[in-house]
């Protein structure tokens, strides 16, 4: 027997086709709530690409054309906004998206989505995005929270084809199955979130406050280092100004040699396994200034094709992330993206590991403009500064140590930041199981809302 058409049901076959049986529910829900499909409470439309041999257009007209480049924080970045001309929009002028919609991201990045700001009212979609529209029985900020949450992130994710361009077909979003609460209890659970979100929000800009004020004063204090500021009354208390700091190439106060991984391809497994620690890139990028940790071995066939460079030793990456640095905490082996640096007896490698952070921006703008950014050893040979005596460079690590034995203090704001994130993400789960204390049992079934649409 052929399917019916949706028009075509009775109201009961419609409430059974929108309704999830209980045995496929992803979790348990109050006894008033449901699960149900969410195309029974919406429309799901597709934007539009713009049309051959027309283009956005920088300055302001009636028309912004919004894409997923402007999607932000469930909103719309405005002042990125591109716009189209009036012909444009004649032959587009069906796909707009509304205030009361809800924009979701479907190619690319999937599962984005957010509300669009009252200016930008019946804009223009553009065609990796789609509305959802004509809500039904819940409200738009509980389905945008309801989106948002690791269940439904997960059925998008799932319900993504995986191509070279990922997309979600307008189908599978109408598929969705999401809770449905009565609708008082929507506008509860709205108003809990927000209160406790906005709570979050405090914590998470006092943080950053704090963050900020430490990077401002480490920058200013590194900067006062490596000018003599620092440790001007050190100087006067030993007799000694800022004459006695020579100017000198990088090359002169130590040895610069780059890792090895001679053997093609890099990756064969035959290489790795054994005994010798092997660093990359991102090791050294992570570190917090000394290395004491790594992912890989090399076995005996690898060492005979790198080399082991000794504790102390300074790394330098100088290709992909150019310019991180830190010291060797153990023997280790690194490719050729990595140099290591070793200080002659006049220098101390803690002195350079200090100046090569305030470089690090510098360096960066030697890098050729390829798809893969590297610099080489002749660059950081030629690198010019300016070196104290041994005991300044001792005072000066020794004033910065002090600095940035408060740095893990940062790190750990950085950690905090990330579990309010991460307390979001608990409380919109406990949301939408009715866990959050705003459920009231004796309301009308959530059913009914299906009934009366």
């Amino acid at each position: 027997m052929a399917k019916k058409k949706k028009q075509e049901l009775t109201s009961v076959e419609l409430l059974a086709e929108a309704l999830v049986r209980e045995e496929d529910w992803p979790y348990e829900v109050p006894e008033n709530w449901v699960w149900v499909r969410l195309g029974a409470l919406c429309q799901v439309k597709g934007g539009k690409r713009l049309p051959k041999g027309h283009h956005l257009v920088d300055d302001k007209t009636e028309y912004p054309y919004i894409r997923v480049t402007n999607f932000n924080e469930h909103s719309i970045s405005v002042d990125e906004v591109k716009y189209i001309r009036p012909e444009t929009y004649e032959k587009i002028s069906r796909y707009t998206i509304s205030k009361d919609d809800i924009y979701i991201s479907i190619a690319g990045t999937i599962g984005k989505v957010g509300i669009i700001p009252d200016c930008l009212n019946g804009g223009n979609l553009t065609e990796n995005a789609a509305k959802i529209t004509n809500l039904n029985g819940l409200t738009q900020k509980y389905l945008l929270y309801t989106l948002t949450s690791t269940n439904i992130q997960h059925q998008i994710s799932k319900s993504t084809i995986s191509t070279t361009q990922p997309k979600l077909a307008l189908f599978r979003i109408e598929d969705l199955v999401v809770p449905l609460p009565p609708l008082a209890e929507q506008q509860r659970i709205i108003d809990r979130i927000e209160s406790l979100f906005e709570q979050l929000n405090q914590a998470k800009d006092l943080i950053q406050a704090a963050l900020d004020s430490f990077e401002t004063r480490k920058a200013a204090i590194l900067h006062q280092a490596f000018t003599g500021q620092l440790t001007k009354k050190w100087r006067e208390a030993h007799g000694v100004g800022m004459e006695s700091w020579e100017e000198k190439y990088f090359g002169e106060i130590g040895t610069l040699e780059r890792g090895r991984s001679k053997h093609r391809p890099r990756n064969t497994p035959e290489l790795f396994g054994g005994d010798y620690p092997f660093i990359q890139t991102g090791d050294v990028a992570n570190a917090n200034i000394f290395i004491k940790e790594h992912k890989k071995n090399l076995s005996e066939l690898g060492l005979k094709q790198s080399r082991l460079f000794p504790k102390g030793t300074l790394c330098i990456t100088i290709a992909a992330n150019i310019g991180d640095v830190a010291i060797l905490d153990y023997d280790c082996c690194f490719p050729d993206s990595v140099v290591g640096f070793t200080p002659n007896v006049e220098t101390i490698s803690k002195f350079i590991y200090y100046y090569m952070c305030v470089i690090k921006a510098d360096l960066e703008h030697f890098a050729p403009a390829t798809a893969q950014k590297n610099i080489n050893l002749r660059i950081l040979n030629e690198i010019q500064i300016k070196m104290p005596s041994y005991k300044e460079q001792q005072e000066i690590v020794r004033i910065l140590d002090d600095l940035f034995a408060k740095e893990q203090n940062a790190k750990d704001l950085c950690d905090l930041i990330d579990q309010i994130e991460t307390i979001k993400k608990t409380i919109l789960g406990k949301a939408f199981r009715g866990e959050l204390g705003t459920n009231e049992a004796g309301e009308e079934n959530a059913a009914f809302l299906l009934k009366k649409n």
